[in-house]
C-alpha cells in the first residue's frame, strides 16, 4: 500500500483527471490489514501493543499507521457511547422523499440534515424514497417534536415514512477486511 500511496500522491492531479478520487481504493498487505483490524476493535491501543499484535516492531508499525492516516484510510478515532446510558432510547429510520430532484433542492436538503445532531446518518437511496435517515432521540414524544419542528420544515420535503426500531439485533462499526488482501 505504501508504494501505491507514493505513486498516488505524486500523480494525483493526472489520476484525478481520469478517475474520480473516491473511486481509488487501496489494497493492503497482511500487516496493514492486521493494523486496521486491531484498531477497529480498540482505537486506544498503544503503538507498542499494536506492533506486538500484528507482528512488527514499533517503528515500522508506526510508519504504516501514519501512512494509513495520511491516506485517509483511517478517518479518525472516536468513543462509542451506550445510547440508553445517556438518555437516548429511540432509534428511528426515516425514509424521506423530496419534491424535486434538481440540484438546488438536493443541496439544500443535504446541507440541512448535516446541521442536526439527532440525524446520525443520511444516505441517498434508490427506490421509493430518496434518502434514508438514522435518527436517535430520547423517546417517541421527542421524535414527534423533531419531525414537526425540524424534518417537516426542511426544504424540498414531500414525504417522510418513519420506522422505529424495537430493539437492536446487531451493531457493528468494524468494516470487513478479509476480501481486501
Amino acid at each position: 500500500m505504501l508504494l501505491i500511496a507514493r505513486i498516488y500522491s505524486k500523480y494525483r492531479k493526472i489520476l484525478s483527471f481520469f478517475m474520480p478520487i473516491k473511486s481509488i481504493f487501496m489494497v493492503f498487505d497482511r500487516y496493514e490489514a492486521s493494523i486496521l483490524e486491531v484498531l477497529q476493535r480498540d482505537g486506544r491501543v498503544t503503538n507498542q501493543a499494536l506492533a506486538e499484535q500484528v507482528g512488527l516492531s514499533p517503528a515500522p508499525c508506526w510508519r504504516r499507521l501514519k501512512a494509513l492516516e495520511e491516506n485517509c484510510v483511517i478517518r479518525g478515532y472516536a468513543a462509542l457511547l451506550d445510547p440508553e446510558k445517556i438518555g437516548i432510547g429511540l432509534c428511528v429510520f426515516a425514509h424521506v422523499t423530496i419534491t424535486r430532484h434538481n440540484q438546488e433542492v438536493v443541496e439544500q436538503f443535504e446541507e440541512a440534515v448535516t446541521n442536526h445532531p439527532e440525524i446520525l446518518e443520511c444516505y441517498s437511496t434508490m427506490g421509493s424514497s430518496d434518502y434514508l435517515l438514522k435518527v436517535m432521540v430520547k423517546d417517541m414524544a421527542t421524535y414527534d417534536a423533531f419531525l414537526h419542528d425540524t424534518l417537516f420544515v426542511l426544504p424540498g420535503i414531500r414525504g417522510i415514512e418513519s420506522f422505529a426500531a424495537l430493539r437492536e439485533i446487531k451493531y457493528q462499526t468494524a468494516l470487513p477486511l478479509e476480501n481486501n488482501q
